[in-house]
């Protein structure tokens, strides 16, 4: 798949289309099959799955408060059909994903999930909420291979790494020119799958490649075999914690490879560890600026007292997808099921429709850097 760079994006319209009060597009009536009426929303939850807590808590976070924004409009809208917010705290690890998602399955007032937030617990928690019927809608796991399980249950509403991983590979070839590229990963499902297609991606221009794991914090060894290759820029498939200690050791140790990463490093919490080192940092996402969503930027704030960070606004997406459904009657979770599936409406970040395997069909990637201790927009990277 061949991908194009441009500048500049329309600007999404003001109205948050897919907010459930009103005005709302999406699956028309006849998609509301038989999960009672709108007004009967007794004891009716959605669930976020993902890390409040561990060292990927922002990403989380980040999602959550999309989640909470949505839950706490459709709530103050419809006195009538108060709909619960469920957490499920999986600190980011895998390990920890089977018990919530059995947790999660056992309750039968959630009735959809957004999330789960990363790959990896993705993966484990994926086959449990297949088998206890509760549809998932992931704001953020970027895995392809999460799509291919058969699991009914699964959807996602961005770009996976397919889509992701040949558009970091093409900012560093076509906008960054760099002819030579060490490639490393954190050997998580995220990590390491993205690193792999954008390898794939870049063929012979990769020069090294390495892998570190999570929760290290000497990068000696990589670094050496990174200044040992000549690489005018390195490729880090994993998470901010890591990102920002490798590129602070890196500058510390003269390497002034142009630092290239992905939607796990677009946080604040990446400029935070790697310090003045993080500026001219390269991070690509499937996801817009926070600036082209005005209104929903404006209510995250008066919100949570910040503005929203990476992810919130497909989280927000996410949960206005099921959170309709169940304004249109669907409140047990065959029925929400079906609405998401045959779900197609206008959201803040996309048309949201989603294919036979889960896939979100209209994808965006775009370039952000790191300029002046902040993350701004740089471009956006489309598929042909």
């Amino acid at each position: 798949m061949r991908f194009s760079v441009k500048t500049g994006v329309p600007l999404l319209a003001a109205a948050l289309a897919l907010t459930a009060c009103g005005g709302t597009t999406g699956g028309d009536d006849d998609n509301a099959s038989g999960g009672g009426d709108a007004g009967s929303c007794e004891d009716i939850a959605i669930g976020y799955f993902g890390a409040l807590t561990g060292a990927a808590a922002n990403l989380g976070i980040n999602i959550r408060n999309g989640v909470q924004l949505a839950v706490d409009q459709f709530n103050e809208e419809n006195a009538d059909c108060q709909v619960g917010l469920e957490e499920y705290d999986s600190a980011g690890d895998p390990n920890q994903a089977t018990g919530l998602a059995t947790q999660a399955i056992g309750d039968d007032s959630v009735i959809g999930i957004v999330g789960p937030a990363f790959s990896g617990e993705s993966d484990t928690a994926g086959p449990i909420f297949a088998e206890g019927g509760l549809p998932t809608i992931s704001a953020s796991a970027t895995n392809p291979a999460l799509s291919t399980n058969g699991w009914d249950t699964f959807h996602r509403i961005l770009g996976n790494d397919d889509s992701q991983g040949p558009a970091a590979a093409t900012y560093i070839s076509d906008v960054l020119q760099a002819p030579s590229v060490f490639v490393v990963d954190d050997a998580s499902a995220y990590g390491a799958g993205l690193a792999e297609i954008v390898n794939e991606s870049l063929a012979d221009a990769v020069v090294g490649e390495d892998t570190i794991q999570t929760g290290q914090t000497d990068f000696s060894a990589t670094i050496t075999a990174i200044r040992d290759s000549g690489a005018e820029a390195v490729f880090f498939g994993g998470y901010y914690a890591e990102a920002g200690l490798l590129v602070q050791q890196m500058r510390g140790a003269g390497v002034d490879a142009t630092f290239v990463v992905a939607d796990g490093v677009k946080d604040p919490g990446f400029i935070e560890a790697a310090g003045d080192a993080a500026e001219g940092t390269i991070i690509t996402c499937p996801c817009l600026p926070p600036e082209e969503q005005q209104e929903f930027f404006t209510a995250f704030e008066e919100a949570f007292g910040s503005a929203p960070a990476t992810y919130s606004a497909e989280a927000y997406d996410a949960a206005n997808v099921m959170l309709e459904g169940i304004k249109e009657g669907n409140t047990d979770r065959e029925s929400l099921l079906e609405w998401i599936n045959d779900y197609s409406g206008e959201g803040i970040t996309k048309q949201v429709s989603f294919d036979e395997s889960g896939e979100v069909e209209n994808i965006s990637v775009w370039a952000y850097k790191v300029e002046n201790g902040e993350i701004v927009a740089d471009q956006e990277i489309e598929t042909d």
